[in-house]
C-alpha cells in the first residue's frame, strides 16, 4: 500500500518562514536602526547641552528619565560623549555619573539584544575574512576581557562594539558586566567635565580632560598591539 505524500506547507506557513528567516530579520534590524537614526536627526538630543532639561522635571524622576533616554539614544548611534557632558551639566558629577552609567548599560543591552535576535544568524556566515575571524574568536572566547578593554580604552564606537559583540558568541552576563565596569572611568571623566564646563580653567575640568586625553592615547597603543596579535592569530588559524 502506497503511503500518501506529506501535505505541502500552506501559504501562511511559507510566509511565516520567510518573515522569520535570518535575512528578513536582518532587514528589520536595518530598518529599525535607520528609523532610530532619522528620529535622532529630527529630535536633536544634543540640544540638552544648550537648552537644558525641562524645568518641570527634577529630582530622582528626572535622573531615571534621563538614563532611559540616554540608553535609547546610544542604541541609535548618538555619541556618548555628548550625552555624558549633558549628564554632568544637568545633574552634577554624582547623579550625572549614575544616570550616564545606567543609560550606558541599558543602551548596550538594547543594542546587544537587537543584534543577537535579528542579526546574528545572517551575519555569522559572512565572517570569512582573516581579521574578522580573529576578532570573532577573541570576542567569543575572551568576551569579558575583550569588552572590558574596549570600554576602558575608547576608540571603537560604542554602538558598533555593541552590535559586533552581538554577532559573536559572547554571553549576556560577561558583556553587560564588562560594559558597566569598563565604562566607569571615561564616563565619570566626561560627566565631571560637563559639570565644570562653565569653569574650563578649574582643576576638576583640566584633570578630567587630561584623563580623557591619556585614555585616548592609551587606546591607540592598545589597538596597535592588538592589531599585531590578531594578525598573528589569523595567520595561524586553520583555513
Amino acid at each position: 500500500m502506497l503511503e500518501s505524500a506529506a501535505p505541502s506547507p500552506g501559504f501562511a506557513t511559507r510566509c511565516t518562514r520567510v518573515l522569520l528567516s535570518p535575512w528578513s530579520r536582518l532587514g528589520l534590524l536595518a530598518t529599525l536602526l535607520a528609523a532610530a537614526g532619522a528620529t535622532v536627526l529630527v529630535c536633536r538630543p544634543e540640544r540638552l547641552l544648550a537648552d537644558g532639561w525641562p524645568p518641570q522635571l527634577s529630582g530622582g524622576a528626572a535622573v531615571v528619565l534621563f538614563a532611559v533616554a540616554y540608553g535609547l539614544c546610544t542604541a541609535a548611534f548618538v555619541p556618548r560623549p555628548i550625552l555624558n557632558l549633558a549628564a554632568g551639566a544637568l545633574f552634577g558629577a554624582p547623579f550625572g555619573t549614575a544616570a550616564a552609567l545606567a543609560g550606558t548599560v541599558l543602551g548596550s543591552g538594547i543594542a546587544f539584544g537587537l543584534g543577537r535576535l535579528l542579526g546574528q544568524d545572517a551575519l555569522r556566515p559572512l565572517l570569512r575574512g582573516r581579521w574578522l575571524r580573529a576578532a570573532d574568536r577573541q570576542l567569543s572566547r575572551h568576551g569579558f576581557r575583550s569588552m572590558l578593554a574596549i570600554r576602558l580604552f575608547p576608540g571603537v564606537p560604542f554602538a558598533a562594539a555593541n552590535y559586533c559583540a552581538a554577532v559573536s558568541r559572547m554571553g549576556w552576563l560577561p558583556f553587560l558586566l564588562a560594559t558597566g565596569l569598563g565604562s566607569v572611568p571615561n564616563t565619570a571623566a566626561y560627566v565631571i567635565a560637563g559639570s565644570h564646563a562653565t569653569a574650563p580653567t578649574s582643576p576638576a575640568f583640566i584633570a578630567a580632560m587630561g584623563f580623557i586625553a591619556l585614555t585616548g592615547l592609551a587606546a591607540v597603543v592598545v589597538a596597535w598591539r592588538k592589531r599585531g596579535r590578531m594578525r598573528e592569530s589569523g595567520e595561524h588559524a586553520p583555513s
